[in-house]
């Protein structure tokens, strides 16, 4: 597992490394939408053809010297590479470090600034029938980067059927402890190819957020079609991006 692509917003001056895989096994994963039924949650697709070396991927950087560097998956945590880039970033770029999104499942690392955290469920048998891990290894590593004092948001996914609102209302309660101000961002589930579960409606999302809101201050939501969602750039000028490696 590494990275394999870098894109630049010219704007934004943010850099973004994707990585190719993951360790969770959620079989709702959005990836689905391009990979079909038989594919594996966390890995795009197609596969990259090739896996560009460290100093390809610092040269890259250099060319574009971004304001930020993303680090996004998959999970990008598993990628080898990441201590050394996330040196580079900040030691000769000068630049703010971010996981993008990331499991939550390593977040403590050298000149790491800040992580978006995909929470999944708060139910810990749900938690492990989603992802195949233990939850409290993901909500523990949160609150301890949080007393470290990284920047940090977080998000779930709404899947009727699966992910209710307990769920949503056991975590917002988690993060609240913890502190009000931590921004959250309720996605609606996106159907995938062979899993059994419906689009959340606009109401349910509307209660949703409402139920967020009495625990946290920083709340919004996404509701997003599987046409948006394969073109992300109609709905949000941050994803028009190029591909400098």
């Amino acid at each position: 597992m590494a990275f394999f692509k870098i894109t630049y917003h010219d704007t934004l001056h943010f850099a973004t490394l994707h990585n190719y895989g993951c360790t969770f096994h959620c079989s709702f994963c959005s990836y689905k939408l391009r990979s079909g039924a038989e594919g594996r949650p966390g890995f795009s697709w197609p596969k990259p053809e090739r896996f560009p070396t460290v100093e390809e991927l610092k040269e890259a950087l250099r060319s574009v010297a971004p304001e930020k560097v993303f680090f996004m998956g998959g999970e990008p945590t598993v990628a080898k590479e990441l201590p050394e880039l996330l040196a580079f970033a900040k030691q000769e770029l000068g630049a703010v470090t971010r996981l993008g999104h990331t499991n939550g499942s390593r977040l403590l690392l050298e000149f790491l600034d800040g992580a978006n955290v995909g929470f999944k469920a708060w139910s810990p048998e749900l938690h492990r029938r989603i992802t195949g891990r233990d939850k409290n290894l993901i909500y523990d590593n949160f609150a301890a980067a949080c007393d470290a004092g990284l920047e940090m948001a977080a998000n779930m996914v709404y899947v009727p059927g699966l992910v209710e609102l307990d769920e949503f209302e056991g975590t917002v309660q988690f993060l609240s402890r913890i502190s009000p101000e931590i921004p959250f961002h309720i996605m609606g589930y996106i159907p995938v190819p062979g899993e059994p579960y419906r689009r959340p409606t606009d109401a349910e999302m509307e209660q949703a957020e409402a139920l967020c809101r009495t625990y946290l201050r920083h709340v919004a939501s996404s509701h997003l079609t599987d046409a948006e969602a394969l073109d992300l750039t109609c709905r949000d000028h941050r994803f028009r991006v190029r591909t400098v490696l």
